[in-house]
């Protein structure tokens, strides 16, 4: 599946990135995607149990209005969320003053924040976005990927074209992540658009399975946020309905593709990364016992920073997966590395029988020097596989987090 690094464009949607006043230097700040008709919704919402504002909003209208959205709108600056009873009416003007300017309803707004956590959100300045935003609509989406950055270094976007029996459809998305990423159901804040009709039900399932397998195989940092959520919408204006078994698959697969890029960018532009690490678990007991393990290994600080380092440090991924909680015996366990996902693979074996092989140092120390490395790891104990995208840790993150607010 070709997924693009732009969107040139999505049938019967119109978006816009604008400087609202949130930002300092005019930088872009707020975004809107609006559609001609009333959009299907799929949203999956962080499992944090502090929930801001706008999540709190956008899973009432999933309950109460799934077929009926019609636009979507993010700040930045401001999460909204620990900002209690106040915080939820914020949310809803901010619903109120997009559907002003959009000519829809309240209840056809759907709201994303992202920011500092206890910040309320500045309603003069969410007033300014939503009226310049409105004006300024048309297929600005990198303005509009920029327009939700934070932390990150670079806009995220991506679209997939996809050559159907049925003709032409688009699914498109842009994203924003660097740090606070370990997902526990979706990527901080990710919006996606497709013009193909379909039902709730199989535009739910799609994005749950497409999350589960992208955005929740991520970590920069271990950290859930209290605004993570992905939302996808489906506006038909193709006149393409998808109802066979066939062309559900070839949707999802599209999907999924899309997805696995967009997740993929996040960790790219972690903060303060330098090695983007692909880290797979097999044979583990099961499935849910490979993710746990994955999950045990790619927030680990020291494997983190052995990374930095670029210290073939194995032993420290061998201590992760040991309490992961979950069955683990090294004395079947089989680890390697290779630089990138390179036909070598598996690559250099440094660990198996429960000690390390007679691998050479300088071999895994330059493997460790690539910027992309595979760290795959045999558990022999069962059909349990997942695959992980993760990062080091660098000082920069520490700079970066150290004075977040300030």
């Amino acid at each position: 599946m070709n997924v693009l690094d732009t969107i040139e464009s999505v049938t019967g949607y119109r978006v816009s990135g604008v400087h609202a006043g949130l930002k300092k230097n005019r930088a872009l700040d707020f975004a809107l995607i609006v559609s001609d008709k009333p959009c299907v919704m799929a949203g999956v919402f962080t499992t944090n149990r502090v929930k801001a504002a706008p999540v709190l909003w956008n899973m009432e209208r999933f309950e109460r209005n799934p077929d009926g959205i019609r636009a979507l709108a993010i700040n930045t600056v401001s999460a909204n969320a620990c900002t209690g009873e106040h915080g939820m009416f914020n949310a809803r003007r901010m619903a109120e003053m997009v559907a002003e300017q959009t000519k829809t309803m309240p209840h056809q707004v759907l709201v994303m924040s992202t920011g500092v956590i206890g910040q309320p959100l500045p309603m003069d300045k969410i007033a300014s976005g939503a009226e310049l935003a409105a004006q300024a609509l048309g297929d600005y989406w990198h303005e509009a990927a920029t327009a939700i950055m934070t932390t990150d270094t670079r806009p995220k976007l991506a679209s997939v074209q996809v050559e159907s029996r049925l003709g032409k459809y688009t699914i498109a998305g842009i994203a924003k992540g660097s740090g606070m990423i370990a997902p526990n159901m979706a990527t901080m804040l990710t919006a996606m658009v497709t013009d193909v009709q379909l039902s709730p039900q199989v535009a739910q399932a799609a994005l749950t399975v497409a999350t589960n397998s992208s955005f929740n195989r991520i970590v920069v940092d271990g950290d859930t946020s209290t605004n993570d959520m992905a939302v996808m919408l489906a506006n038909g204006a193709s006149g393409i309905e998808l109802s066979t078994e066939e062309d559900i698959a070839e949707f999802q697969h599209a999907l999924l593709a899309l997805s696995t890029h967009l997740a993929q960018k996040v960790v790219r532009d972690g903060e303060g990364v330098t090695k983007f690490i692909t880290l797979r678990v097999q044979s583990a007991a099961d499935d849910a016992c490979a993710i746990k393990i994955a999950r045990a290994i790619a927030t680990s600080p020291l494997v983190k920073t052995a990374f930095f380092g670029q210290d073939a440090n194995w032993g420290r991924i061998i201590a992760a997966a040991g309490r992961a909680g979950v069955p683990f015996d090294a004395d079947r366990a089989r680890l390697w590395f290779v630089a990138g996902d390179s036909p070598q693979y598996p690559g250099l074996l440094l660990f198996e029988n429960g000690q390390p092989t007679d691998y050479a140092e300088g071999d895994a120390g330059r493997i460790m020097e690539a910027s992309d490395i595979a760290v795959t790891l045999e558990c022999n104990l069962g059909a349990g596989v997942t695959t992980i995208w993760t990062c080091d840790l660098s000082h920069d993150y520490v700079t970066i987090n150290g004075d977040y607010r300030t």
